[in-house]
């Protein structure tokens, strides 16, 4: 197993910014968006990295964006980092296949959290008050129980600490209702879209995230997407009310966590090198299993 990328050193491009994983940089009058293999859980980056998993990333954004483009544009140009003469050829493989040029654009202050089924904080929220996010849902529903259609719960994004849930309203006092519409609806049909053809490859999407920016007064898709980083994966076989499915993406490293008894502050408990290798299968598998 190669070692992961957990940081960057690109001199001819300035950096515009660090977040839990990806790394951006300016290349001519566009960006450079760059996944890494750092990863992280309940919003702490983890010392170790997992081998390969910024390629994973990258590439199934990339798939995805090209499946959905006729539902809202994207900021994608290029993935083909051999096309970029701004970029040495030194540091062309490094770059390649978790690097993506894209459009620079306005990026909106929220996540589009849209989820098909009862889990993770939905879960609890639920357990707790018969709601997700304020969201009143009927009695009687259970873990992995499927909503009658797909609810949004927006959050505020943080680069370091936890995202927040926010009201639909909320969103709409902070960036006008007719944006937000345009946003919320396309996070809903991308979604859908996205979930019945997981499900022609025997995955259930469970919930996600979306990002949107605006570029040229338009609604743009950015960042990654349908990635096991930002949704939840499930095999459609195991998927039952009550039941608990396999995980193809980071919840089984948030399982191993929870075991721990961390506290979910810095620092993290160092993963094993069983943890990284499984972490790294899980990542390979879903996107075998969405892409090839």
């Amino acid at each position: 197993m190669n070692a992961p990328v957990l940081a960057l050193d690109l001199p001819f491009a300035e950096c515009l910014g660090r977040g839990k994983v990806r790394e951006i940089y300016q290349l001519g009058s566009d960006l450079l968006l760059v996944a890494t293999d750092r990863i992280s859980a309940f919003d702490v980056v983890m010392a170790e990295g997992i081998p390969g998993k910024g390629r994973v990333l990258t590439e199934t954004t990339a798939f995805w964006l090209q499946m959905l483009k006729d539902v809202c544009p994207n900021h994608m140009l290029s993935m083909d980092v051999d096309a970029w003469p701004e970029v040495p050829t030194e540091y062309r493989d490094v770059l390649r296949g978790r690097a993506m040029r894209c459009r620079r654009c306005e990026p909106l202050p929220v996540e589009w959290v849209v989820r098909g089924y009862l889990t993770g904080g939905g879960w609890k929220d639920y357990q707790r008050d018969q709601a997700v996010s304020g969201i009143a849902l009927p009695a009687g529903m259970q873990h992995a129980s499927q909503f009658d259609e797909p609810i949004l719960t927006p959050s505020t994004k943080a680069d370091t600490g936890h995202d927040m849930p926010i009201s639909y309203e909320k969103v709409c006092e902070m960036i006008g209702e007719p944006i937000a519409a345009a946003a919320r609806d396309a996070a809903l049909t991308l979604y859908r879209r996205g979930a019945e053809y997981a499900r022609t490859r025997g995955i259930v999407i469970a919930d996600t995230k979306f990002e949107f920016g605006m570029l040229d007064s338009k609604l743009v898709l950015i960042d990654e997407c349908l990635t096991p980083d930002s949704s939840r994966f499930w095999p459609a076989e195991e998927v039952t009310p009550g039941g608990k499915p396999t995980s193809f993406d980071k919840q089984f490293l948030r399982n191993w966590l929870l075991e721990t008894e961390w506290d979910q502050t810095p620092p993290p408990p160092p993963l094993t090198d069983e943890v990284v290798k499984a972490t790294a299968a899980t990542y390979a598998e879903i996107q075998r299993r969405l892409t090839e």
